[in-house]
């Protein structure tokens, strides 16, 4: 695990596989530090960051037609639920 810092803020960056992963939570935190779950729920919800996902989601698993899986883009904006960040906010 290392560490980088962004405008100020210090950012975890988690490697796996040869892939890196930055911390959002960390991100979150610069911009309110005791409300952070309400900024990732809030930024999860956003239809731009859905579509990355999906699109994210199709690069990743490689899906040719992304019409025929079922997907974040087939579930509507209020569908989504943000309750596992507050359980894995508990347990970390």
């Amino acid at each position: 695990m290392a560490k980088i810092e962004v405008k100020g803020t210090e950012i975890t960056v988690y490697s796996h596989s040869e892939e890196d992963y930055i911390c959002i939570t960390d991100i979150a935190r610069h911009k309110n530090a005791e409300r952070t779950d309400d900024l990732i729920r809030n930024w999860i919800r956003n239809r731009n960051t859905i579509e990355f996902l999906g699109s994210w989601k199709c690069s990743i698993n490689r899906i040719s037609n992304p019409s025929n899986s079922t997907g974040l883009k087939s579930r509507p904006v209020s569908t989504l639920r943000a309750n596992s960040m507050q359980t894995g906010r508990k347990n970390g």
